[in-house]
């Protein structure tokens, strides 16, 4: 055992791979000592210190012995160092020549300076076979920690102690019963017992039994003017808490502390059980059979659309949040934790295009996930934008399409001819885009040539293929150089005939049904989307057809003009060719007043059928018949078919609700009326009208479950309605409800009270005629006088009144007289 005077220190190596501890003499740090001129050459050389010094052995430095190195040094694996001998004795000048002939490549170059250092002509490598120190080998710097590792000292024994190997038996001795023998503890504890010697008194306290169910009332008076109304109860310091205690007399015995334990398991009554050990599993013939079956293909087809629904809700909302507990927070103040929730997730940005510009409109692609697209508006009035209109015309702001996978750079971009509004993808084929324009037009994109370069950006994989797995998109984008690529719009409409402000809400018709001039839904047998409905604040609200109109005889001037015309670039489609700067509206309705001779201004529309046409299974439904139109795109070829031979569809509801820019909702019909003198198609007058908003309404949305539930936002506040209940919106509850039967029980139970609240106001109306006709029927026999000729003929109204009502009900009774429909 080598020691130090000064200090020594622990290491742990042994020759059979055991753990002991061993006494290493530690290094001084004198000059002309090993480690001192170790620790001179690494703060010379600015070499990378790999010793385990951290751990208490700077004499250990590990190595990494490649299959080269071990067969030069014959240092192999299993072959020349095994777990029983774990080392080997390398000679020094070896280790330099390896150096010398493989330089860098050697694995002795981080140990370089350590080697030529060395004093002694022999090194010691040990193989770490469990990589306590990290890598494969461990070289030993020092003559001490080598002499002590290949010469360990024996372990002493110490007096008292077992051998190694041998184990002591242990000999169980049960213990022995014992009669108890009373020390006088008992009596002490009795004698500290409290024992209750005062008899307890009890009170019964009844009421009268006549007094059983009477109404409790509650009155208010003022305390200061009765007496003993006030009692004031001041606080007052208690002399019997002042005193200290100074000795208190308390007894305790020594118990066993026990504690109950239960498990989850609870024994009721024994019952059979069978448990089973291998599942039953269907063989190869059982499981093609199942999945090719029509009745599990139906039964996947019934619930797919309710199964994506509910993973849509899962991701988007905590069905286990304590809404009780968020209630209750206290800062609920402007500012406070319920103001900061939502938390931001990614952002798009764009220096050029999106600098002081404002968001209008947001849409998902509607079939490649993770992209979405964006249209952006100038900050400014309506002045200003008449102001800078030819401004305006140098610098348009695009549609943006971006992808979560490159949220700096937008992977499309629709060229605009005005700053767009509001858009939305055709459901048939999203590769179709219809937007309204700030100055009334309607455009149409088609980006059909583009679809592969989105589907590629989803996934990533648009870049080159030689660029680092690991680099920035922003590089990426530098280095390829490609730029976001510019869609020109393919048709956009007369302005003339449009809108004349701005196009605020945008929808695409079903592609089961299609509306002519008049209003009424006839069936769609191209099997897409061909129709378009807009609003605007200019009091309108207009359908748009996108089939080429019939082919009629053109006159000499009209084909020269034709052949006038500029063919459109190369890279724009020609989908729309022949709607561009010539397409007009096919229907016009406007919402008139029924008070006053304007008409209202719509901001928002929502359909019926627009919103769930995409839940139907079966698009035959109503016997439709698509067209086939092979590979190309299907809107070149539309025509307006021949409506004789269109089947109408009775079934189809035409009703709409709008909301506009006072705060109103109005509930009315797109079907048109001949007007009777002049016969010219007018629209038909709401049949409903609310100020529920003290704002525009910005927001008509129908329920994506609910068929018939609607909500309205403007202004502070919103409100939910019901298709059918015209009465007023339902009165929301402060609690929040997350079960959709919980939402199905609420909206029924609101329209419960809707009807109890209009039959109160008609039963208090009937109760206030009744008063009004017996104070009348009291004047008159106060007077005594015969009645006049005014007054029997008002009771001659209340009696047929009355007879009315009574045959009503009869005949209601009867089922001769069916209930009229309370919304029409």
């Amino acid at each position: 055992m080598l020691e130090s005077p000064k200090s020594s220190k622990t290491s742990e190596l042994s020759p059979k791979g055991s753990v002991k501890k061993l006494k290493i003499k530690e290094q001084t740090k004198a000059k002309g000592s090993a480690k001192g001129k170790r620790k001179q050459l690494g703060k010379k050389d600015e070499e990378v210190d790999i010793s385990m010094a951290s751990i208490g052995h700077p004499e250990i430095f590990p190595l990494v012995f490649t299959q080269k190195t071990q067969e030069i040094l014959n240092c192999r694996i299993n072959e020349d160092v095994t777990e029983e001998k774990p080392y080997k004795l390398l000679k020094k000048e070896d280790i330099i020549q390896d150096m010398k002939t493989r330089a860098a490549v050697s694995d002795f170059h981080p140990v370089k300076k350590i080697v030529l250092e060395y004093p002694g002509e022999e090194l010691l490598v040990v193989l770490d076979t469990e990589f306590k120190y990290g890598q494969n080998f461990y070289l030993v710097a020092t003559e001490e920690a080598k002499e002590s590792f290949l010469n360990p000292p024996e372990p002493v024994e110490e007096e008292g102690e077992t051998k190694e190997g041998t184990t002591e038996e242990y000999v169980y001795k049960p213990p022995v019963r014992k009669p108890w023998v009373s020390l006088g503890s008992e009596k002490e504890i009795e004698e500290e017992s409290v024992n209750e010697s005062l008899r307890k008194i009890k009170y019964m306290i009844s009421r009268v039994r006549r007094e059983f169910g009477s109404k409790v009332k509650f009155t208010d008076r003022n305390a200061s003017s009765v007496k003993d109304g006030y009692i004031e109860c001041t606080s007052y310091q208690d002399k019997n808490f002042i005193i200290k205690k100074l000795e208190k007399d308390v007894g305790t015995q020594v118990v066993p502390k026990v504690r109950e334990m239960s498990t989850q398991t609870k024994w009721t009554y024994p019952r059979n059980a069978a448990t089973q050990y291998f599942p039953r599993e269907f063989s190869d013939e059982e499981k093609e059979l199942c999945l090719s079956s029509e009745d599990l293909k139906e039964f996947i087809i019934s619930v797919l659309l309710r199964v994506e629904i509910a993973l849509q809700q899962n991701e988007i909302m905590n069905a286990f949040f304590d809404d009780w507990k968020a209630l209750a927070e206290d800062e609920s103040a402007f500012g406070g934790k319920s103001d900061a929730y939502l938390k931001e997730y990614q952002s798009f940005t764009d220096l050029h295009y999106l600098k002081h510009r404002t968001v209008s409109c947001v849409c998902w692609h509607p079939t490649i996930y993770g992209i979405i697209a964006v249209s952006v508006t100038e900050r400014l009035s309506y002045e200003e934008r008449i102001a800078q209109s030819g401004k305006l015309l140098l610098r348009k702001s695009p549609i943006l399409f971006w992808s979560f996978s490159d949220p700096i750079h937008p992977q499309l971009m629709l060229d605009c001819p005005e700053d767009i509004y509001c858009f939305e993808f055709c459901p048939s084929d999203p590769n179709i885009i219809a937007g309204g324009c700030m100055n009334g037009q309607v455009v149409l994109w088609d980006i059909s040539e583009y679809e592969e370069k989105l589907q590629n950006a989803k996934t990533g994989a648009g870049g080159s293929k030689n660029t680092a797995v690991n680099m920035p998109t922003f590089i990426q984008a530098q280095q390829s150089g490609k730029e976001p690529h510019f869609v020109r719009y393919c048709a956009v409409s007369s302005i003339e005939y449009g809108h004349k402000t701005v196009i605020t809400d945008i929808h695409w018709l079903p592609d089961y049904f299609e509306v002519n001039r008049m209003g009424i839904a006839f069936e769609n047998r191209t099997g897409v989307c061909v129709q378009l409905v807009t609003c605007s604040p200019d009091c309108s609200i207009l359908f748009w057809d996108l089939r080429a109109p019939k082919a009629t005889i053109q006159s000499s001037f009209e084909k020269v003009k034709e052949e006038k015309v500029i063919e459109a670039p190369p890279d724009v489609p020609t989908t729309f060719k022949h709607l561009d700067l010539s397409w007009r509206p096919l229907i016009k309705a406007n919402l008139s007043k029924s008070d006053t001779s304007g008409d209202y201004s719509p901001t928002k529309i929502s359909l019926v059928e627009e919103h769930f046409h995409y839940k139907m299974q079966d698009k035959m439904q109503y016997q439709v018949k698509p067209e086939i139109f092979g590979d190309e795109n299907p809107y070149k070829q539309l025509k307006v078919p021949s409506a004789k031979a269109l089947q109408i569809l009775e079934n189809i509801p035409t009703n709409f609700f709008v909301g506009t820019e006072d705060g109103e909702v109005i509930y009315s019909d797109w079907k048109m009326e001949r007007e009777s003198d002049s016969g010219r198609l007018i629209s038909q007058k709401p049949a409903n009208k609310y100020t529920i908003h003290d704002g525009i309404v910005h927001t008509i949305q129908r329920s994506p479950f609910f068929k018939d539930i609607i909500l309205s936002v403007g202004g502070w506040n919103f409100a939910i309605w019901k298709e059918g209940v015209t009465a007023h919106p339902f009165r929301l509850s402060d609690s929040y409800i997350l079960k959709r039967a919980s939402v199905l029980h609420y909206f029924e139970r609101e329209v419960k009270h809707l009807d109890y609240f209009e039959q109160r106001q008609e039963f208090r109306a009937k109760e206030r005629k009744e008063l009004e006709l017996e104070t009348q029927r009291k004047k008159t026999r106060v007077a005594g006088g015969q009645k006049s000729r005014e007054q029997m003929e008002e009771q001659m109204n209340v009696n047929y009144v009355d007879f009315l009502d009574e045959e009503k009900k009869i005949l209601t009774g009867l089922g001769l007289l069916k209930a009229t429909d309370r919304f029409a």
